[in-house]
């Protein structure tokens, strides 16, 4: 069996999709608004197939946030790229 790793139209088109987070690029919520061990809805998708939320772990800086993100691992996310 041959694995067909080429993207189909539809991924790419759900990639150009979630591209829409550059509306929200700059957040009203502060920091404090967020916690962790909380999921929080992704603005933008680090790669086509990973899911949307994102799981925050701990304070990188008053901006960021670790963050653990299923189907791609773990990333380093500033506030204008999450939501509650």
């Amino acid at each position: 069996m041959k694995l067909d790793s080429s993207k189909s139209d539809h991924a790419i088109e759900s990639s150009w999709h979630n591209l829409n987070w550059l509306n929200k690029c700059f957040s009203t919520e502060s920091p404090e608004d967020f916690q962790a061990y909380s999921w929080v809805k992704l603005l933008e998708l680090p790669n086509p197939y990973s899911f949307d939320e994102a799981l925050l772990l701990c304070h990188v800086s008053s901006q960021e946030w670790l963050a653990w993100i299923p189907d791609h691992g773990e990333a380093q996310l500033h506030i204008s790229q999450f939501s509650h």
